[in-house]
């Protein structure tokens, strides 16, 4: 392995183990983030749980780095309408990138929360499901803006399905669910994907 790959495989380490960055609560207390607001809420529901495992093996195309395997559960649920929660903000950090450290939050929004599903009021249909990202600096990159869009609950949606049912699917975020194969828009092998989703974030305010 090279000595970039060793020293991101090392941070990522780090940060599993609990010894990554401060919390987005001490750093507004530290004055270490500024605000701003150019991110738009989508309507993921909120009962969405993310969590990652180190995976000792390789994506399709990436044979020199080790792979973090994104976790997402999300369970059934009630469909809601728009709402905004009064004078209720959340917030997530924005984070830079440099080959030493793993990352570092320079900015967080502060967004209203709102929701909004095809039919409120009926059942929606949970989802259980994975992404993966090579452990390197780019994909260590990926993984962060994916946590952020998660946070401002753009990764998924409820939409209805052909069968007339509700339930928790993709947005318009590609994520990578299989780790070979190449056969389709969800596999690995594909050079251009982690460029490709990091556009589309960004586009969506989220760098």
């Amino acid at each position: 392995m090279g000595t970039e790959h060793s020293k991101n495989k090392m941070h990522c380490n780090q940060y599993l183990n609990g010894n990554g960055p401060l919390s987005l609560d001490n750093q507004v207390k530290n004055g270490t983030i500024k605000r701003n607001s150019k991110i738009v809420n989508g309507n993921q529901p909120d009962d969405g749980r993310m969590s990652i495992i180190h995976l000792i093996r390789s994506v399709e195309g990436y044979p020199d780095c080790d792979t973090m395997q994104i976790n997402f559960e999300f369970e059934d649920g009630i469909q809601t309408a728009i709402r905004a929660k009064g004078s209720l903000y959340s917030l997530v950090c924005h984070f830079y990138y440099d080959t030493m450290t793993y990352h570092h939050c320079d900015s967080v929004s502060f967004f209203p929360l709102k929701e909004k599903h095809p039919n409120p009021g009926q059942k929606y249909y949970g989802l259980k499901t994975v992404a993966f990202v090579p452990l390197n600096h780019e994909g260590m990159k990926v993984y962060r803006l994916l946590e952020v869009a998660f946070e401002h609950k753009l990764l998924f949606t409820v939409k209805t399905t052909s069968t007339g049912e509700e339930r928790v699917t993709f947005s318009d975020i590609p994520l990578k669910t299989k780790e070979s194969g190449g056969h389709d828009s969800f596999s690995y092998p594909d050079p251009m994907y982690l460029k490709t989703v990091m556009e589309i974030l960004n586009l969506k305010g989220i760098k």
